[in-house]
């Protein structure tokens, strides 16, 4: 088996990436990309898909959530997908479609085009808005179409604005 022809289904059955402390995504060839991860990345991933799951009680939350886009299968922080979505994929490997809100938690590795390009996968793979949080917790809200950023979540109006580390 060549690691350059890997299915997102073989990437996770390899026994030695189970147990490394980094995010795992795919290129469009199929390579393998990893993103270390840091305890307050993992705290704000659990805080947002907290609150999704509090205000959008009629989906799916999930973090570390595969999505086959264009270019490898992309890994979103979180993700909050409704049922009527989810319900044909719950049991795939990774998801053929993006959940409608798709969420990364920015660390100091992340530079602002290669997030804007990873969104831009999302939004290709259906999502309807993508939500940054960076690393003191602030939420910057993107719809499908617009470049800048919105005040607030269309879908999620009452979604903070902040993600506020005191409240643990």
């Amino acid at each position: 088996m060549s690691t350059s022809t890997l299915t997102w289904a073989e990437v996770c059955a390899i026994p030695w990436l189970k147990d490394i402390p980094a995010k795992i995504e795919t290129n469009k060839d199929n390579k393998i990309i990893m993103s270390p991860a840091s305890n307050w990345h993992s705290g704000y991933q659990y805080d947002i898909g907290k609150r999704l799951d509090q205000l959008l009680p009629g989906g799916r939350v999930m973090v570390e959530c595969p999505i086959e886009t264009s270019d490898g299968t992309r890994v979103a922080d979180a993700a909050w997908m409704s049922k009527a979505r989810h319900r044909p994929h719950r049991r795939a490997i990774s998801l053929p479609i993006a959940p409608e809100i798709c969420v990364e938690v920015l660390s100091p590795s992340n530079n602002r085009q290669e997030m804007l390009g990873k969104m831009q996968l999302y939004y290709a793979a259906g999502a309807r808005e993508v939500w940054l949080c960076d690393e003191h917790g602030h939420m910057e809200f993107f719809i499908q179409e617009q470049l800048a950023p919105v005040p607030r979540s269309v879908m999620c109006p009452d979604f903070p604005l902040c993600i506020d580390e005191e409240e643990d």
